[in-house]
């Protein structure tokens, strides 16, 4: 069952790959109206369920991120589909964001999946990740706008078809052993 998550997460990890020889062969307006039919059939089931748990306000994300994509396609213009990652990562940002103003925080509601009864040291740890999350989307969004403006299409490839996924792995690999370690310190400081 990992290779569910993994086959879902492929055309978004492939996409900078994709956009890169789709761009040598495709007009921009076409590889815009494949990005945004991909928005609207993949994973159709979890994106529902997904979308059912936000806000009015947080919907705005995802129907910005099609808006996004329908008005690249519109425009024809390869800079737009360049940017779409720079447009995520900022859609990521306002949905971690909007959730340290209102909780309970991203990373809460995650954990709270695993872990429904998440004691408040937990509640207080997941809002500090969510704050680093941001942090992440701020750095990531930066770079991702600027290798759209400013590389060429194979340095922009590069950075947002791999060295963003590394920083992001290492980001949840960092978190992860963290938490293993403050977990093991609580369970030690309450004992058996």
């Amino acid at each position: 069952m990992v290779l569910a998550p993994l086959w879902q997460a492929l055309p978004w990890i492939a996409y900078p790959g994709l956009i890169y020889f789709g761009l040598q062969y495709l007009e921009p307006r076409y590889v815009a109206l494949l990005l945004a039919a991909t928005l609207l059939l993949r994973q159709r089931e979890a994106a529902t369920r997904f979308l059912s748990g936000l806000s009015r306000v947080e919907l705005l994300v995802p129907a910005g991120l099609l808006a996004w994509s329908i008005a690249t396609g519109v425009a024809n213009n390869e800079t737009m589909v360049r940017l779409y990652p720079c447009v995520a990562g900022l859609g990521m940002l306002c949905l971690f964001g909007a959730s340290l103003v209102k909780p309970p925080s991203m990373v809460e509601r995650f954990a709270r999946l695993r872990e429904p009864d998440l004691p408040p040291a937990g509640v207080r740890y997941t809002r500090h990740v969510t704050q680093v999350w941001c942090g992440f989307f701020i750095l990531n969004s930066a770079a991702a706008c600027y290798t759209a403006l400013y590389t060429s299409r194979e340095v922009w490839s590069l950075y947002n078809g791999l060295v963003a996924y590394v920083l992001m792995g290492a980001l949840f690999a960092g978190e992860w052993l963290v938490r293993q370690r403050m977990q093991a310190r609580t369970a030690r400081r309450t004992g058996p």
